[in-house]
């Protein structure tokens, strides 16, 4: 595993943002990822998607971020949406339970789609 994870904002039109992770989400790496989101809808990213096609493995720890994540967008009144979820952190994501909160879409392009759709938060799959 890696000691590094990567968060790159995207610029999208509309009111949602992509940000893009790469790396290890891993007991190392989810302290980073998770600080990160958090400055990123503080920064008013409220509506805030990652893009995890980049990510090679996601343990409990990462899935403990992502939760934190999703619960300071809806403190801020935004929306947390998942894009290009990797199989294997799919189906860690189905077996908690953890898919019923987190929306999650195919690709970014999907995900901003159901965005502008749903304007005041990312509708759910």
């Amino acid at each position: 595993m890696t000691d590094d994870i990567e968060l790159a904002l995207t610029a999208t039109p509309g009111r949602a943002s992509v940000a893009t992770v790469t790396g290890e989400i891993d007991l190392h790496t989810a302290p980073g990822l998770r600080t990160r989101a958090l400055e990123l809808i503080d920064q008013g990213h409220r509506h805030l998607i990652l893009d995890l096609s980049g990510v090679g493995f996601c343990d409990s720890a990462g899935l403990s971020a992502l939760i934190g994540i999703w619960h300071r967008a809806q403190e801020a009144d935004g929306s947390l949406a998942l894009a290009a979820v990797p199989d294997r952190l799919m189906r860690m994501l189905t077996l908690t339970g953890v898919d019923t909160l987190l929306p999650h879409y195919p690709s970014t392009a999907d995900a901003l789609s159901a965005h502008q759709a749903a304007p005041d938060a990312v509708a759910g799959t």
